[in-house]
């Protein structure tokens, strides 16, 4: 191919991106609403979002997440470190995000009013966080203990910390929840799903979950945003705790923030693959579901709830 051939043809390749790119430029919001055109590049960041969460679980277990040695007398030195760490991913991105408290449905259903200054905001959030790490360390240590008692397989507790994805994902949910509470909108999402996709386990930062829970064989769970649930709380592999239907506003959509999902009460087992629907569903205290129940009303306290077994056929092969 001659010289000259080459550049027309890189003239017309030029030619064709350019009429891409002028189409493309209308379909693109920079106006920093809250709407299906906007930019990304003004959002929260997600990657560093993700960082500073793996870093606030290493703070809650240290060197879960981290390679590093860490020496029996530099823990503290290490804890601080991390924070330090956490602090200056977070902050940005807490800042970017808090706007969209006021945009969008969410703020018409809460009547959430505008923050003048979002950085300064963005630095209460965090030092409020940084204050409930204790209590949050407190009841995952709890969650390690469940775990290991309520599994005969875990032989120690080093097994559960770091190879158990029941504890990675209440860990993330417990750190997600407190932000949650302060109103802190995309943060505790975006922290959620990316622990979702790393162990199966979708829990909505906005459950509400009660010390000593247990998630055995930690996959395909759901557990969605106004669930409540007590303490001391067991639950099985593909196991959904959701919502039966959904309340729709004048507009026709979907209402927000209110109970959709069930209550589990104390010291509950919920075995594998049961599906238990709706806001005003409550199972009492001390009851066990069966697996692969369907369920969407209330059940007492100390209940035993199954489903027929189908009818078995078995035939030997000659």
């Amino acid at each position: 191919m001659t010289k000259e051939k080459k550049l027309c043809i890189a003239g017309e390749n030029q030619h064709s991106l350019c009429e891409a790119v002028a189409e493309l430029l209308p379909l693109y919001s920079v106006d920093g609403k809250d709407s299906p055109e906007a930019v990304l590049s003004s959002y929260p960041n997600a990657t560093n979002i993700i960082e500073a969460l793996k870093i606030y679980i290493d703070v809650m277990f240290p060197g879960k997440m981290t390679p590093d040695t860490i020496e029996r007398g530099e823990l503290g030195i290490f804890l601080l470190r991390r924070l330090s760490h956490g602090w200056r991913l977070l902050r940005p991105e807490l800042e970017k995000a808090i706007p969209f408290r006021w945009l969008g449905q969410a703020a018409r259903t809460e009547g959430v009013e505008k923050v003048c200054d979002p950085a300064r905001e963005a630095v209460n959030i965090l030092r409020k966080l940084q204050k409930r790490l204790p209590d949050v360390r407190k009841l995952l240590v709890e969650d390690v203990r469940a775990a290991y008692e309520g599994d005969p397989a875990a032989l120690t507790y080093a097994e559960v910390q770091l190879a158990y994805p029941g504890l990675l994902a209440i860990a993330s949910h417990r750190l997600a929840h407190e932000l949650y509470r302060m109103k802190v909108p995309i943060v505790p999402r975006i922290m959620s799903e990316y622990i979702h996709h790393q162990t199966g386990v979708d829990i909505h930062p906005g459950a509400t979950i009660g010390h000593g829970f247990f998630m055995d064989h930690a996959t395909g769970i759901v557990i969605g945003e106004t669930t409540t649930i007590g303490n001391h709380v067991k639950i099985y592999q593909g196991v959904t705790l959701g919502a039966r239907s959904f309340d729709l506003d004048e507009q026709g959509q979907p209402v927000k923030h209110i109970k959709r999902h069930p209550t589990v009460e104390d010291n509950v087992v919920i075995y594998a693959n049961a599906t238990i629907l709706g806001g005003k569903t409550v199972i009492g205290r001390n009851s066990t579901i069966g697996g692969n129940v369907f369920l969407m009303e209330t059940v007492p306290p100390n209940s035993f709830v199954a489903s027929e077994h189908p009818e078995l056929r078995i035939k030997q092969s000659k």
